[in-house]
């Protein structure tokens, strides 16, 4: 299912959508609180620019809103509906997933809008290997 080549692979992973050879990450932990959205400059693999325009990330703002509601629900859905807890505590649970996971959501969000806009190239694997 998750196989090279695939979009989900490049957004799950983190890698260069084009050659998805390398990391787009400086640092693979998105924990490190001055580091999570610290990215490379280009692939160092096939060369690809990740910043394409100046503020060009600015856009994964929004698919951040749209996956840390996917977030939020799924945090309500285990809380409330599967655990069986009431709806001040399920509150609490979505808001301490929505802090917990806030770096794995910016750095999903990032993969997956620069995937809007780029997409897998085979030859970009051979051509430098």
């Amino acid at each position: 299912m998750l196989k090279k080549g695939s979009k989900l692979y490049s957004i799950l992973t983190g890698t260069c959508p084009k050659c998805q050879m390398e990391s787009m990450y400086m640092y693979k932990n998105p924990y490190m609180p001055t580091h999570t959205l610290k990215m490379n400059e280009r692939c160092s693999h096939c060369h690809t620019k990740y910043k394409i325009e100046p503020s060009f990330f600015y856009g994964a703002m929004y698919v951040s809103y749209a996956v840390g509601t996917a977030f939020a629900v799924a945090a309500f859905v285990i809380s409330y509906l599967f655990i069986g807890t009431s709806l001040k505590t399920s509150f609490f649970a979505i808001v301490g997933t929505l802090v917990v996971f806030m770096p794995v959501i910016m750095r999903l969000s990032r993969n997956i809008w620069i995937n809007f806009f780029m997409k897998y190239d085979p030859e970009a694997n051979q051509e430098m290997a």
